[in-house]
């Protein structure tokens, strides 16, 4: 109930960019995470139909040159797209606050430590390392594969931001009084100073969900991502590979760019109307 009324607070007190990216992207979730689970052919599957048919009641926006349900087929990208973006944020966000706050409230040779480790992942060039990895995967590698080689490279940022706020809250006289109460480092960090980072937690969440698809795009679209996996981005390339813009499929191409443009707008807008919130809670 506390989720429900703090929500109804933000709704009340926000403006029209936070409730349009609220309502777009939670159109977008209801597709990749709804519709998706209504029983329908695998999409990934060749010559379910019959091929370059216009949409209809049957197949609503057509199918392909290779016989696949577009409908359907970006569904399922959506889906494993959006998959994807959540998982990366997760693991991003948590890992990265996490380690930035031992980081900047411990300090000493623990925070040179996570430090260098954190400045050595920000300074590495990714798309290189993402290509290699992509190569040696051969293709076959499944969703969480993917979103676990892009959390590799999407703790760094949140982490150095996080330890910034932590050197600044370990001054604070509760965090003296904490001390002197007798609570170790670890509780410390969890319960007195996690609560300040989790309203810049959700807007780096939000953020990192927007950089994993896009990232996950461009590398489909350059054909290092899993062939086997449907995904918006998998979905351009196929359509590209294809020659769809020849065989005038304009649905085809089209329907992902409009997907990948309709949930970052979304979240673009739900990340800087909540920002918005929050700077006029602050009163700034």
């Amino acid at each position: 109930m506390k989720i429900f009324s703090g929500f109804a607070t933000i709704w009340k007190h926000s403006n029209w960019r936070f409730r349009m990216g609220f309502i777009m992207t939670a159109f977008s979730v209801l597709l990749g995470f709804g519709v998706y689970f209504f029983p329908h052919t695998d999409p990934f599957l060749i010559m379910s139909y019959p091929t370059h048919q216009g949409p209809s009641w049957d197949h609503w926006l057509g199918t392909t040159t290779i016989g696949q349900d577009i409908f359907w087929l970006l569904i399922n990208g959506i889906h494993n797209s959006l998959l994807i973006g959540v998982i990366v944020a997760t693991a991003g966000t948590a890992i990265g606050v996490l380690i930035g706050l031992i980081a900047g409230f411990t300090g000493g040779i623990v925070d040179r430590v996570l430090s260098t480790i954190t400045d050595t992942f920000i300074v590495v060039p990714v798309l290189p390392i993402l290509i290699l990895m992509g190569s040696l995967m051969q293709g076959q590698a499944t969703v969480l594969t993917v979103a676990v080689t892009l959390s590799l490279f999407s703790w760094a940022w949140p982490s150095r931001q996080i330890r910034s706020m932590a050197l600044t809250l370990r001054e604070r006289d509760f965090i003296h009084t904490a001390r002197f109460s007798g609570e170790g480092m670890f509780q410390i960090v969890t319960t007195e100073i996690l609560p300040f980072a989790l309203t810049w937690s959700l807007s780096n969440f939000l953020n990192a969900v927007i950089v994993a698809i896009g990232t996950e795009t461009g590398l489909a679209i350059l054909g290092l991502s899993p062939s086997t996996l449907v995904s918006l981005g998998n979905m351009l390339q196929w359509a590209r590979a294809r020659n769809a813009i020849f065989a005038g499929e304009w649905i085809w191409i089209g329907s992902p760019i409009v997907a990948i443009a309709f949930i970052f707008i979304g979240l673009f807008l739900l990340f800087t109307g909540y920002n918005d919130f929050l700077s006029k809670k602050r009163g700034q």
